[in-house]
Protein backbone atom coordinates (compact mmCIF):
# COMPACT_ATOMS: atom_id res chain seq x y z
CA UNK A 1 0.00 0.00 0.00
CA UNK A 2 2.79 2.46 0.94
CA UNK A 3 4.53 1.76 -2.40
CA UNK A 4 1.31 2.51 -4.32
CA UNK A 5 0.82 5.82 -2.44
CA UNK A 6 4.47 6.76 -3.01
CA UNK A 7 4.23 5.90 -6.72
CA UNK A 8 1.02 7.92 -7.06
CA UNK A 9 2.57 10.95 -5.29
CA UNK A 10 5.72 10.68 -7.41
CA UNK A 11 3.65 10.53 -10.59
CA UNK A 12 1.62 13.59 -9.51
CA UNK A 13 4.81 15.49 -8.65
CA UNK A 14 6.36 14.61 -12.00
CA UNK A 15 3.21 15.74 -13.82
CA UNK A 16 3.26 19.06 -11.94
CA UNK A 17 6.93 19.69 -12.75
CA UNK A 18 6.36 18.85 -16.41
CA UNK A 19 3.32 21.14 -16.62
CA UNK A 20 5.25 24.01 -14.99
CA UNK A 21 8.17 23.48 -17.36
CA UNK A 22 5.80 23.65 -20.33
CA UNK A 23 4.23 26.93 -19.07
CA UNK A 24 5.87 29.96 -20.69
CA UNK A 25 7.39 32.55 -18.38
CA UNK A 26 5.12 35.53 -17.73
CA UNK A 27 7.99 38.02 -17.94
CA UNK A 28 11.73 38.19 -18.40
CA UNK A 29 13.89 39.66 -15.67
CA UNK A 30 17.37 40.92 -16.42
CA UNK A 31 19.20 41.52 -13.16
CA UNK A 32 21.81 44.27 -12.88
CA UNK A 33 24.50 41.59 -12.53
CA UNK A 34 23.43 39.88 -15.77
CA UNK A 35 23.40 42.98 -17.97
CA UNK A 36 25.74 42.86 -20.96
CA UNK A 37 28.39 45.53 -20.70
CA UNK A 38 29.26 47.14 -24.05
CA UNK A 39 30.95 50.51 -24.44
CA UNK A 40 30.84 52.31 -27.78
CA UNK A 41 33.38 54.90 -28.87
CA UNK A 42 32.01 57.88 -30.83
CA UNK A 43 28.47 56.42 -30.87
CA UNK A 44 26.49 57.75 -33.82
CA UNK A 45 29.45 59.92 -34.75
CA UNK A 46 29.53 61.54 -31.32
CA UNK A 47 32.36 62.27 -28.92
CA UNK A 48 33.80 60.11 -26.15
CA UNK A 49 32.49 56.81 -24.81
CA UNK A 50 28.88 55.68 -24.49
CA UNK A 51 28.89 53.33 -21.49
CA UNK A 52 26.24 50.64 -21.92
CA UNK A 53 24.62 47.91 -19.85
CA UNK A 54 22.17 45.95 -22.03
CA UNK A 55 19.39 43.55 -21.09
CA UNK A 56 19.75 42.32 -24.66
CA UNK A 57 21.08 43.68 -27.91
CA UNK A 58 19.42 43.91 -31.32
CA UNK A 59 20.98 40.70 -32.56
CA UNK A 60 19.25 38.79 -29.71
CA UNK A 61 15.70 40.05 -30.34
CA UNK A 62 13.34 37.82 -32.29
CA UNK A 63 11.71 39.08 -35.48
CA UNK A 64 8.22 39.26 -33.93
CA UNK A 65 9.39 41.11 -30.78
CA UNK A 66 8.75 44.87 -30.91
CA UNK A 67 11.47 45.80 -28.38
CA UNK A 68 14.77 45.23 -30.14
CA UNK A 69 17.11 46.61 -27.50
CA UNK A 70 16.87 48.01 -23.98
CA UNK A 71 19.71 49.36 -21.90
CA UNK A 72 21.07 51.65 -19.21
CA UNK A 73 23.40 54.13 -20.90
CA UNK A 74 25.79 56.70 -19.45
CA UNK A 75 27.57 59.67 -21.00
CA UNK A 76 30.32 61.41 -19.05
CA UNK A 77 30.40 65.23 -19.04
CA UNK A 78 31.22 66.50 -22.53
CA UNK A 79 30.55 63.15 -24.22
CA UNK A 80 27.81 62.71 -26.80
CA UNK A 81 25.85 60.47 -29.13
CA UNK A 82 26.11 62.07 -32.57
CA UNK A 83 23.11 63.19 -34.59
CA UNK A 84 22.01 60.07 -36.44
CA UNK A 85 18.95 58.75 -38.30
CA UNK A 86 16.77 55.76 -37.39
CA UNK A 87 15.64 54.21 -40.67
CA UNK A 88 13.93 51.02 -39.42
CA UNK A 89 13.17 51.60 -35.74
CA UNK A 90 12.11 54.08 -33.06
CA UNK A 91 14.25 55.16 -30.11
CA UNK A 92 13.26 56.46 -26.67
CA UNK A 93 15.52 57.92 -23.98
CA UNK A 94 14.26 58.09 -20.39
CA UNK A 95 16.58 60.45 -18.51
CA UNK A 96 17.40 59.09 -15.04
CA UNK A 97 20.00 61.57 -13.79
CA UNK A 98 22.22 64.37 -14.99
CA UNK A 99 21.62 67.09 -17.57
CA UNK A 100 22.12 67.29 -21.28
CA UNK A 101 21.03 68.61 -24.63
CA UNK A 102 18.84 66.50 -26.90
CA UNK A 103 18.97 67.36 -30.60
CA UNK A 104 15.49 66.60 -31.93
CA UNK A 105 14.22 65.48 -35.35
CA UNK A 106 14.30 69.09 -36.60
CA UNK A 107 17.89 69.64 -35.40
CA UNK A 108 16.70 71.83 -32.52
CA UNK A 109 18.65 71.61 -29.23
CA UNK A 110 16.39 70.92 -26.24
CA UNK A 111 17.66 70.81 -22.62
CA UNK A 112 16.91 67.50 -20.82
CA UNK A 113 17.11 66.46 -17.17
CA UNK A 114 16.03 63.63 -14.85
CA UNK A 115 12.43 62.60 -15.54
CA UNK A 116 12.38 63.76 -19.18
CA UNK A 117 11.49 61.34 -21.99
CA UNK A 118 12.53 61.75 -25.63
CA UNK A 119 11.37 59.82 -28.66
CA UNK A 120 12.41 59.66 -32.28
CA UNK A 121 10.24 57.84 -34.81
CA UNK A 122 11.28 55.83 -37.84
CA UNK A 123 13.07 57.96 -40.46
CA UNK A 124 13.82 60.70 -37.92
CA UNK A 125 17.18 61.77 -36.46
CA UNK A 126 18.39 62.64 -32.97
CA UNK A 127 21.47 63.08 -30.80
CA UNK A 128 22.34 63.64 -27.13
CA UNK A 129 25.15 65.51 -25.39
CA UNK A 130 26.01 65.58 -21.69
CA UNK A 131 26.27 69.31 -20.99
CA UNK A 132 26.29 68.90 -17.22
CA UNK A 133 29.01 68.28 -14.64
CA UNK A 134 27.91 64.77 -13.64
CA UNK A 135 27.23 61.58 -15.63
CA UNK A 136 24.09 61.65 -17.79
CA UNK A 137 22.31 58.34 -17.15
CA UNK A 138 19.34 57.22 -19.23
CA UNK A 139 17.36 54.14 -20.22
CA UNK A 140 17.28 53.52 -23.97
CA UNK A 141 14.47 51.53 -25.59
CA UNK A 142 14.67 50.70 -29.30
CA UNK A 143 11.51 49.28 -30.87
CA UNK A 144 10.49 48.23 -34.36
CA UNK A 145 7.11 47.42 -35.89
Amino acid sequence: MKNAIFASAAAAGTALVLSLAATPALADVFTKEELIKVNKEAAGGGKGTLIGEYAFTRDKALKDQAIKEISWLTLKPGDSIGYHKHTTNEDTYIIISGRGTFKDKDGKDVPVKAGDVTIVRKNESHGLTNTGTEPLVFVDVIAEQ
